[in-house]
């Protein structure tokens, strides 16, 4: 046993106390010495003495200072994922195919052309590597296993795909900064394999791509309308990468910063928030020919009941001492909430959170279709 010590000990007086002696002690050798030591006090020194009365004075250990550890990014999206590289897709998942064997443009390939088109259109900014969520894994094996039980299968005799991927370029160089937080570009798409008809003849094939901006504080998406499209349809990957520069070419940066810093002006105060919450949760059973004159809000019960919750209770969008909330604010508590959503309807809610606060402005300004939420 060793024992520690900063400085020597400097004792001015003891109390004496019954010792037991039954007590056993922890056996301490010195390097190359077989004698065995027990710790004893001797003068102001911790040291050890051995069966033959000689005294060891103890080792002294300088304990270095804890490393500290840097605190682990949030997801971008948390709902039933996890993290993959890009060399995963590429090296260890299979494609699928059509009926007719006709193969899919894979995963690898869908973020690989992004990639391209980004640093393409970027090239004298940091372009950091794409973040990617999977998930609804697809197992299988190959033929020669195919009486083997499921612990009897080598690694190599598996075979996967995922249904469903998400994946983020962020180029950080480009960035600014609105209400406190700092928002970086961002860059990427959404594709659902559970959207494509696999069991017929290869055919069109639908993605979803977008670009906007990451909220740095919270890793939130902000992604509006003239930024996204949500069914890109494709016969290749030429194609792909025509409408991906087409995408990022018409984008308008300026516009969509403009207006989420106009965001930060208003502010629902608590009972308007309570309204606005209440409401939301009629929406859904409204009769059709009332809902179209609604702009639309696709968020569902449980993402309300997030967004009340971190009204209260979350550090960054919370309310302010007198229970206001700007829109900002609540842009925020939305994207937040979103991040409990599947791969396939992310996007979707992710720019309907724009349009649903950009609705709320609007009606703050004056009489709107949007009224409804708060009247």
């Amino acid at each position: 046993m060793k024992i520690q010590l900063q400085q020597p000990i400097k004792i001015k007086s003891m109390e004496l106390k019954s010792v037991n002696t039954n007590m056993v002690f922890p056996t301490v050798r010195a390097a190359g010495d077989n004698r065995t030591k027990k710790p004893v006090l001797a003068g102001s020194q911790s040291e050890f003495q051995s069966e033959d009365n000689d005294i060891f004075e103890a080792e002294v250990i300088e304990t270095p200072p804890p490393s500290q550890q840097k605190e682990k990014p949030k997801a971008f999206i948390e709902a039933n994922t996890e993290q993959v590289t890009l060399k995963h897709l590429k090296d260890d998942c299979i494609i699928p195919v059509f009926r007719d064997n006709e193969k899919t443009v894979s995963h690898f390939e869908f973020i690989d052309s992004v990639n391209f088109v980004v640093n393409q259109c970027f090239k004298n900014e940091t372009i950091l590597e794409p973040d990617i969520r999977v998930s609804h894994k697809i197992n299988g094996r190959i033929p020669s296993a195919l009486n083997k039980k499921v612990s009897e299968l080598e690694e190599w005799e598996k075979t996967k795909y995922y249904e469903r991927m998400m994946f983020l370029i962020e180029v950080p160089s480009i960035a600014d900064t609105i209400h406190g937080n700092e928002l970086s570009l961002t860059i990427g798409g959404v594709r659902a394999l559970n959207h494509e008809s696999l069991f017929s003849k290869k055919s069109i094939e639908k993605f979803k791509v977008f670009i906007g901006f990451t909220n740095k504080v919270c890793t939130n998406l902000c992604v509006s309308t003239d930024g996204i499209l949500l069914e890109l349809r494709v016969s290749g990957l030429q194609d792909l990468i025509k409408n991906v520069y087409d995408l990022v070419g018409n984008f308008n940066m300026r516009m969509q910063l403009d207006t989420m810093r106009e965001f930060g002006k208003y502010a629902l105060t608590e009972h308007q928030f309570a309204q606005m919450i209440g409401k939301a949760r009629l929406y859904q059973y409204l009769p059709a020919d009332q809902k179209k004159e609604i702009p639309p809000l696709s968020f569902n019960d449980s993402q309300f009941n997030a967004v009340a919750r971190d009204y209260y209770l979350d550090k960054s969008f919370c309310r302010d001492q007198k229970g206001d909330i700007n829109l900002w604010k609540l842009f925020g508590l939305f994207t937040g909430a979103n991040k409990s959503s599947y791969i396939d309807s992310f996007l979707g809610r992710s720019v309907n959170a724009y349009t649903f606060t950009e609705s709320l402005l609007q009606a703050l300004e004056h009489e709107s279709q949007m009224s409804w939420f708060l009247s």
